[in-house]
């Protein structure tokens, strides 16, 4: 296998411990339209295990009896990550969370003067003390315990560090950063992020939202700022637009920043796989790391020096992720690939009718966009054979 050859501009990141955090059995499962039952939850969940994921948000225990079930079904399988799980600041939400046998509790509560106003309809002293009363409750059960502000980056700075400080001294273990609308720049994260710090010394942890694309962009952004903990779903999946997507912040982390986060990317394009099956939400075929297209090569210039050596198109052996190259047939073919293709069908051509099944096959693949094995195998038979009956 071939090394790697990415850009020498990158810089390395020299940060401590960045723990992933996977939720695509809980915000993952909000994305509309997909509801896993408790098999397919736990095979997720074996899955992401498997690949040394540290720590896998399994749900919202609140939503209904089942997915209580499923939660304690997956923290009976007794895994090597941490199991944790989603809850409002509501005495029943943290019991029904704890007595699942959970490690963490990710307690959350709105911030912005937005979602206090016209969802709680009441005051900022009310956020505070629900933060206060949650934190200390949850402690009291003897479980991790996370805060995080809901809509952090449309809330106001001052309240925010006053929210964070109330956590901290009620002996919350994680401090998180929202961006629940997707609406925050990566110069934002690092702001707040960086803020955060000087504020608080309890870990940040980042939720991000794709709303505009930026949620890898985000994500790197906050760990360079100071943020330890990363909520990813697999194939990026979640509420509207979805979250940072586990492949991708993953690979970017370990090959463009020279990060390793300790999780098996050979596995990456597995887990992707299964997520799509058990959510029938199929993936772009151009999704980054993952998708087919993402080790493809059809033009002819493109697939002449792949073959030659693939660092030449490809930054990354495709093994690296779980992943395939692929070389396509079809309008920007080559000749050099067809001379390469009938010679594995062990067929001899001169070069006029070399020239003529490249001819076909470009013919072809405008036609219908891809020209497939056996559409080349009968284009190269029926030009080839017909020199020797006429």
């Amino acid at each position: 296998m071939y090394e790697v050859a990415l850009s020498p501009y990158n810089p390395k990141l020299e940060v401590g411990e960045v723990i992933v955090y996977d939720s695509t059995l809980r915000d993952g499962e909000q994305t509309p339209g997909i509801c896993f039952n408790l098999e397919q939850k736990v095979a997720i969940a074996r899955k992401l295990d498997e690949m040394r994921v540290p720590q896998i948000e399994a749900g919202f225990p609140a939503v209904s009896e089942r997915e209580r079930a499923s939660v304690k079904a997956i923290c009976d399988q007794k895994l090597d990550a941490d199991i944790l799980v989603l809850a409002r600041i509501i005495k029943g939400d943290i019991d029904a969370s704890i007595d699942a046998g959970v490690d963490m509790v990710l307690l959350f509560i709105a911030t912005s003067d937005i979602h206090i106003q016209y969802k709680f309809k009441k005051d900022r002293q009310f956020v505070l003390d629900k933060v206060v009363e949650g934190v200390e409750y949850a402690k009291s059960r003897g479980v991790g315990v996370s805060l995080s502000a809901e809509d952090t980056t449309r809330t106001d700075l001052d309240f925010l560090l006053q929210v964070y400080r109330a956590a901290e001294d009620a002996g919350a273990e994680r401090i998180g950063v929202t961006d629940t609308l997707g609406c925050a720049s990566p110069e934002a994260i690092s702001f707040l992020v960086s803020t955060a710090r000087k504020t608080v010394k309890t870990p940040i942890s980042l939720h991000l939202h794709n709303d505009y694309g930026l949620a890898l962009a985000n994500a790197i952004a906050g760990v360079k700022a100071g943020a330890t903990a990363i909520t990813t779903t697999v194939n990026g999946i979640g509420e509207r637009t979805g979250n940072v997507p586990l492949e991708q912040f993953v690979a970017a982390m370990k090959f463009i920043y020279g990060k390793d986060l300790g999780i098996d990317c050979t596995k990456l394009k597995e887990v992707s796989d299964l997520v799509e099956s058990f959510s029938g939400l199929r993936k772009p075929v151009n999704q980054p790391i993952v998708g087919r297209n993402a080790f493809s090569h059809e033009s002819g210039i493109h697939v002449a020096a792949v073959l030659c050596c693939p660092l030449t198109y490809e930054s990354i052996p495709p093994e690296l992720v779980g992943n395939q190259r692929h070389i396509l047939m079809g309008k920007h073919t080559g000749i050099n690939y067809v001379r390469r293709r009938v010679d594995d069908l062990g067929l001899m051509a001169t070069d006029e009718q070399l020239a003529e099944i490249l001819d076909k096959v470009k013919i072809l693949g405008e036609k219908k966009g891809r020209v497939n094995d056996h559409e080349f195998r009968e284009i190269a038979s029926l030009i080839i054979r017909s020199v020797f009956t006429t």
